[in-house]
């Protein structure tokens, strides 16, 4: 099945990976393949730029793992200041040594714990792919958290499965346990949101919201939520 969600072109997806290719013809390739793969399969990428057109407020990427977002940002030729944090420091020493690579500009990366806070911040949100490695109350902190960071006009980006008993949903929990096993991440999945209380949290903090399918021609579970602060 696909739900007409499309990921970056062939030709975007290498040009953004070769940033991830190591300084040596001999050294570990496999950030550079798992970026052009992921960049060139997934369409995370082309529906948060869509998201984010038109949105000059910086934005905080919780989770950011390689930084992917802030090249594929730059190569939409979107320039909001873009600050990434992870908990996994190697992952954020290389997405540091990658964006030097590719020179972009307004760009900075951390090794952040989210369970102990969030950075100092206001403007736009993004968390994508995270809320699954959190328990039910780290996610409403979390999700609290990240609201009260949005400034009027400001954007919150979610992506995330569902608990919904679906094949797809089963078929993203498999993926994401192996994701651990496999030292890819550093946590097992713990729990998939529920999506009709992550809109009551989200419209009850007065936000606007919609929601759409980014499962593509994938096998997973995954939508895009968008919550925007009304401008004053």
């Amino acid at each position: 099945m696909n739900d007409g969600a499309l990921p970056l072109s062939r030709g975007q997806a290498t040009r953004i990976a070769r940033a991830y290719l190591p300084a040596s013809a001999f050294g570990n390739r496999w950030d550079y393949y798992y970026t052009r793969s992921k960049l060139s399969r997934d369409p995370l990428y082309p529906g948060v730029l869509q998201a984010l057109r038109g949105c000059p407020a910086p934005i905080l990427d919780l989770g950011c793992g390689l930084g992917l977002l802030a090249h594929a940002l730059r190569d939409d030729g979107q320039s909001l200041a873009y600050f990434g944090v992870d908990n996994d420091a190697g992952k954020i020493q290389r997405a540091r040594q990658a964006a030097a690579r590719a020179e972009l500009p307004g760009v900075g990366f951390e090794v952040v714990d989210l369970a102990r806070g969030l950075p100092v911040h206001t403007g736009s949100v993004a968390i994508l792919d995270v809320l699954q490695y959190l328990d039910m109350p780290a996610q409403q902190r979390l999700l609290e958290q990240a609201i009260a960071l949005l400034v009027p006009g400001a954007r919150l980006l979610i992506r995330t499965g569902f608990v919904d008993g679906s094949p797809r949903g089963r078929t993203s929990k498999w993926a994401d346990r192996a994701a651990n096993l496999v030292g890819w991440m550093q946590s097992a999945p713990r729990a998939y949101p529920d999506a009709g209380q992550l809109r009551r949290l989200l419209e009850g903090a007065g936000l606007h919201i919609t929601l759409t399918s980014l499962s593509g021609s994938t096998p997973f579970n995954n939508w895009l939520l968008v919550a925007q602060r009304p401008s004053v």
